[in-house]
């Protein structure tokens, strides 16, 4: 048995692109040498992303990193027929990518994540043809909300576009699963449901969080010069960094309407607290407001700024160091699990966290800064989001009366979710289904 293996990362998002995709393989790929397995990353050519592009992002790859990139269909082109998505725009010069790649080196094991997930066709491709076996990442689930609840339409709504990628999904997703030899996602609740919709039984399954790497805390502090995004004005400066998704808007909601809730207990605390959302768009320009309307119609217009574009990822860790406190907003779905609560916890800050009881978010959250380093607030279908109106404002009056206090984080605890662990999580599985 040969002592080293060669793994084939798809990820279509990669630095220096800038989107949250962008991050999975980006924290997996460095560390999976350590534990017997050759990374190549396939990925697309720079000039093919729409969005932002991150320099400073793209200098945290190592450059000894086997980073191999495909050219992608021109946006420009394909969204004259109404087609954007990078994964099919991408599908062509990534399959040829693949092909030439394993002919002339073949790999033991595929990894291929979604989003995007046209992608992930691949897999079953690549087996058939050259008897590979591959890994299904999911970062999101392929079949979810999208199409169902919400869509591409006004204010979130459904739409005949995001109905017929729902349905084009449903007769995808379960084809991929069938031909998948392992199932890897952030939560185990994602894979779970994905299963079940499709009766698939791969022969590996592991849950693997979006994890954290020290390299990024070196990177923030040692930053030549650090933007200023937050003043230090003797207020309590709470920060939110990420998009607002629209099944996170109720969770939103309760935050402000707490916020609102103590005010009118305790009006001179109106200068004591301040909210700032960076980023909570999934765009880079041009980006609408989406707390702002909510705070508007709350009455708390006055203690909110809003920057909706996306910040550069150092930037946005800057952010988080410059806060007094941090906002964690969790959503709807039980397996919403989101990447920035690693680098809210490293930033050493005190948090407010309000998720759903079931999100794996909470149990790490308490473990890792228990009170009153974190004020974690649930809700469940028992006990509606809607409810905690109380819980808010208490936790919030409690925020306000600590300013200043030195806040404990135990970094032991994040230890399991380290990119090197997780790193380690993936070997397991490609060692499993390569044998």
């Amino acid at each position: 048995m040969p002592t080293e293996r060669r793994l084939l990362m798809i990820s279509p998002h990669f630095p220096p692109d800038s989107s949250a995709g962008t991050h999975r393989v980006r924290l997996l790929a460095p560390h999976l040498a350590a534990f017997g397995w050759t990374p190549t990353v396939l990925t697309v050519a720079q000039q093919d992303y729409e969005g932002r592009i991150d320099p400073e992002l793209a200098s945290l790859v190592p450059s000894s990193l086997d980073v191999v990139r495909s050219r992608a269909l021109p946006a420009a082109l394909t969204r004259r027929i109404g087609l954007g998505d990078l994964g099919l725009r991408a599908l062509p010069g990534l399959r040829r990518a693949a092909w030439r790649l394993h002919r002339e080196r073949p790999f033991d094991a595929v990894f291929i994540t979604i989003y995007p997930t046209y992608p992930a066709l691949l897999g079953p491709l690549m087996k058939r043809r050259f008897q590979v076996p591959f890994v299904l990442d999911y970062q999101d689930p392929w079949v979810g909300a999208w199409g169902q609840t919400v869509g591409a339409g006004p204010a979130g709504a459904v739409d005949l576009k995001s109905r017929s990628t729902r349905a084009l999904a449903e007769r995808l997703e379960p084809r991929v699963l069938h031909a998948a030899d392992a199932v890897t996602a952030v939560s185990a609740r994602t894979y779970e449901d994905a299963l079940a919709r499709s009766g698939a039984a791969p022969r590996e399954v592991a849950e693997i969080p979006i994890g954290w790497d020290p390299v990024d805390v070196e990177a923030v502090a040692n930053r030549r010069s650090h933007p200023k995004l937050i003043p230090r004005d003797g207020r309590v400066n709470i920060c939110y960094t990420g998009t607002l998704l629209p099944l996170g808007i109720g969770t939103l909601r309760a935050v402000l309407a707490g916020t609102r809730a103590l005010l009118e207990r305790d009006p001179h605390l109106a200068d004591r607290v301040r909210f700032y959302f960076f980023g909570t768009s999934n765009q880079t320009t041009d980006a609408t407001p989406r707390v702002l309307p909510h705070a508007r119609e709350l009455g708390v217009e006055h203690l909110v700024h809003e920057q909706p574009a996306r910040l550069d990822y150092l930037d946005a860790l800057d952010a988080l160091r410059q806060a007094d406190a941090l906002l964690l907003l969790g959503s709807s779905e039980r397996h919403y699990t989101p990447s920035k609560v690693f680098p809210a916890l490293l930033a050493n800050r005190a948090l407010m966290a309000v998720y759903h009881q079931e999100s794996t978010v909470v149990d790490m959250l308490r473990a890792a800064a228990p009170p009153p380093a974190s004020h974690v607030i649930t809700f469940d279908d028992r006990r509606p989001v809607e409810t905690l109106v109380g819980c808010v404002a208490d936790a919030l009056r409690a925020l306000i009366r600590a300013h200043g206090s030195s806040v404990s984080i135990n970094r032991t605890a994040l230890e399991p979710w380290s990119a090197r662990a997780l790193a380690g999580r993936l070997a397991t599985v490609c060692d499993r289904i390569a044998a």
